[in-house]
């Protein structure tokens, strides 16, 4: 009954804004120039626009153009004024006078749009605004989609809202495939890394991350594997590339530093492509003679160009949308094509240009400066207004901006006719694994928040690790001393039943090279704690121990542990003991006993530390894995009914490693932590209580198939009979499907374990 109600009052909403009064002859001006801000190249009838000859082209080095480059001094020049701005308060600020700044919020509360964000509402701009989808694939009613640097989907459910609300295309038969770079990879930077994995969790199947599963699109292999992967679909009808780097540090270089990404995206829809397809690339600035040959390559290959920017698009921002419409077939460019797959990479664009100045014609030349000139003068006139109006808002002014942007939202809905959609046919809704729909609401999407002035961030970068953290959010958690141990609250339930360990595999990739993400940490520490780790001076093996922090007590642990282990009778009356297998040196356990009534401590040898030189890898070093799961497959071999088990773990930031932990949940009738742990254990140790040997059955032959595949790994693949990756550079990335990883309670147990371990490791760094 609830969700009756709600669906008619965001009905109600929708029209209630297409109610609203005409506009005055002002502000219908003002908005249809909103929605106009296209150019588009016309070709010569002469023919003088044709395909490069392949022999001439990634020859020469780049060249410039005085005029472009005038273009891109004088719009720096303007940027530059924003230097000294907070850059939270100029983006609220920008916020406020964005004429289209309540249009999401619009279509969010009256259409229902699955992942309403910003490129939500500009791909569906591109769609209203182009006939984007090709009349034969309409025709057929079959529609076939490859999204490129795509995360976090809002392409793709934009797209899923226009096909499933369009008379035209409501019964078409629409397939997709997805890449982006893996938010699950350790690997993978957070600056270049979208972490929001709300639609990704729910259509992994869908989604493309290449053989060494980072799902990095600049990698030659990947792009003839991509090819392989999308073969099912009959034909390719439309290619988008949503891709970009994180260039704030650096925002008068933006241009320069995504080109080799542009060429390979470019490169990579032209492969794709069936005859008549579309291709939608986002551009910013186009001064560079990177992108003066990469639009000319794009006037060869299709038949109609057009520089977009779209009103949802922010004005005073670089970014355009290049929309090539009907692509001409793979024929003509098939030579040019395979020199640039051959020359495909990182650095496509960084080392020679395309072609030489001499082969761009000049017709085309001054087409290119026309469309510089246009977008120049909008995103200068824009940050202008906006310097103009940070000094202060008159009441009159507000009042004036607020009613525009409530005609531009009005406008948008009007005019794109977006209308509800049910929930129930949203994509995250029509999935083989529901199970993931709400991962991403209860943890941070990880995105790089940038705080302060462009002037006092780049005062940051010369600053210590120490300093940065001491001015950081986080340097209250850091600098306290621990009071008494850690994890004690936070616990896993146990035994857990739900497990698919049927449909458990194991993916291998490249090695990774260091743990630079995670998603079972916050990113911005994990950023602290490995920038700490890059100061030579730096040793964790050997940091002092604070005298004002107080460990956890093995005492206190072993006690917990008898306390909640339940002693039966033999037959005589007896109470049977109990063991607890403790993963280290007697030691460790000082003064109290090897028995501790009727609980038997046993040891045996913990999985040895990461090097010194092997710390960036944290529990990513494949040989720390094998042993972590050898100690974990002797504990299932070895313990009956009701005992416990303590394991000392270095960190759970990788997949294998939270993998590992969810084996424990499945094993032990609750699971904990203690951090920091007792003298002699380094990061933490799990408290496992409770085992469950019909549990540990279930699991206990996979997990021995695991640790032989990563003995395999570890030997360079020798004698594997399993389709894994040749040479000592792979590894084991993932063995559980990270659809099981991140349901339950296990995300945010290892959220909080994680944070309780780097804050330690910081705090007692901080220390030395």
């Amino acid at each position: 009954m609830n969700s009756g109600n709600g669906t008619r009052r965001k009905v109600a909403k929708l029209q209630h804004f297409n109610k609203m009064v005409a506009f005055d002859p002002e502000t219908l001006t003002e908005i249809q120039g909103l929605f106009s801000k296209v150019r588009t190249y016309v070709k010569p009838s002469n023919g003088e626009w044709c395909i490069p000859d392949p022999n001439v082209a990634l020859r020469q080095s780049a060249e410039q153009h005085c005029r472009l480059q005038a273009l891109k001094a004088s719009l720096n020049d303007v940027k530059n004024q924003l230097s000294d701005k907070n850059v939270h308060v100029w983006h609220q600020h920008t916020n406020s006078t964005n004429r289209a700044g309540k249009v999401i919020a619009a279509v969010r509360s009256a259409c229902n749009a699955e992942i309403c964000t910003q490129a939500w509402c500009k791909f569906s701009e591109i769609l209203g605004s182009f006939n984007l989808l090709p009349e034969e694939a309409l025709q057929n009613g079959e529609l076939n989609t490859v999204h490129l640097c795509e995360a976090p989907g809002a392409f793709i459910t934009a797209l899923n809202h226009f096909i499933k609300t369009s008379e035209s295309t409501r019964y078409c038969d629409w397939s997709w495939a997805a890449n982006t770079l893996n938010p699950y990879h350790e690997a993978n930077g957070g600056s270049t890394t979208i972490t929001d994995d709300r639609l990704i969790a729910n259509t992994l199947p869908w989604w493309f991350f290449g053989s060494d599963n980072t799902g990095n699109i600049m990698i030659q292999k990947h792009l003839l594997e991509l090819q392989a992967f999308v073969a099912n679909m009959r034909r390719v009808d439309v290619v988008t590339a949503d891709g970009s780097f994180d260039c704030q540090e650096k925002p008068d270089e933006q241009e320069a530093l995504v080109a080799s990404l542009h060429y390979c995206e470019v490169t990579a829809a032209l492969l794709l492509l069936s005859p008549g397809g579309s291709f939608v690339l986002k551009m910013f600035t186009l001064y560079e003679h990177s992108s003066v040959c990469l639009l000319y390559l794009l006037n060869c290959c299709f038949r109609s160009i057009n520089v977009f920017k779209p009103a949802t698009s922010k004005s005073g921002n670089s970014e355009v949308y290049i929309v090539c419409l009907n692509y001409e077939g793979k024929e003509g460019v098939r030579p040019l094509l395979s020199k640039l797959i051959r020359n495909y990479g990182p650095h496509l664009a960084d080392r020679e240009t395309l072609l030489p100045n001499s082969l761009v014609p000049e017709s085309f030349l001054k087409q290119h400066e026309e469309v510089c000139l246009y977008f120049t003068t909008l995103q200068v006139d824009t940050i202008t207004e906006n310097l103009r109006l940070f000094e202060g808002l008159s009441s009159e002014q507000r009042q004036r901006l607020d009613y525009i942007r409530d005609c531009t939202a009005q406008e948008y809905l009007q005019r794109f006719q977006v209308t509800f959609l049910q929930r129930s046919r949203w994509i995250s809704r029509n999935t083989v694994s529901p199970a993931c729909y709400s991962v991403s609401a209860g943890r941070p999407l990880g995105q790089k928040q940038q705080t302060g002035s462009f002037n006092e961030r780049r005062e940051m970068q010369t600053m210590s690790w120490r300093e940065r953290i001491e001015r950081g959010c986080y340097a209250t958690s850091i600098q306290k001393h621990c009071a008494e141990a850690g994890g004690t609250g936070c616990v896993l339930e146990g035994p857990l039943s739900e497990c698919h360990v049927d449909s458990w595999y194991v993916i291998a990739g490249a090695a990774l090279p260091a743990v630079r993400s995670s998603p079972f940490c916050e990113g911005a520490l994990l950023n602290h704690l490995n920038e700490a780790l890059m100061d030579t001076a730096v040793d964790w093996t050997r940091a002092p121990c604070c005298d004002s922090c107080h460990a956890a007590c093995m005492a206190s642990i072993l006690s917990d542990v008898a306390g909640l282990c339940v002693f039966t009778a033999d037959s005589d009356g007896n109470r049977k003991q109990r063991q607890c297998l403790v993963f280290g040196s007697p030691s460790v356990c000082g003064a109290c006993e090897s028995k501790l009534g009727d609980l038997l401590l046993t040891f045996s040898a913990e999985p040895s530390v990461p090097q010194r030189d092997r710390m960036a890898l944290h529990d990513g070093e494949p040989l720390y894995q094998q042993q972590l799961l050898a100690c974990v497959v002797f504990s299932l071999e070895t313990l009956n009914s009701w005992d416990a088990l303590l394991l000392p773990l270095f960190s759970a930031l990788t997949r294998v490693t939270a993998a590992v932990v969810l084996c424990l949940q499945v094993c032990f009738r609750s699971v904990t932590f203690r951090c920091p742990p007792p003298s002699g254990f380094v990061g933490t140790v799990l408290v496992c209580n409770g085992f469950c040997p019909e549990a540990a059955a279930r699991i206990l032959p996979i997990l021995t198939d695991v640790h032989n595949c990563m003995g395999q790994l570890l030997r360079g693949g020798e004698d594997s009979d399993k389709d894994l990756p040749s040479g000592c550079d792979s590894q084991v990335l993932q063995f559980v499907p990270m659809e099981e990883l991140l349901t339950g309670g296990l995300t945010d147990f290892l959220r909080t374990m994680n944070a309780e371990i780097i804050q330690q490791k910081l705090h007692l760094l901080m220390q030395s």
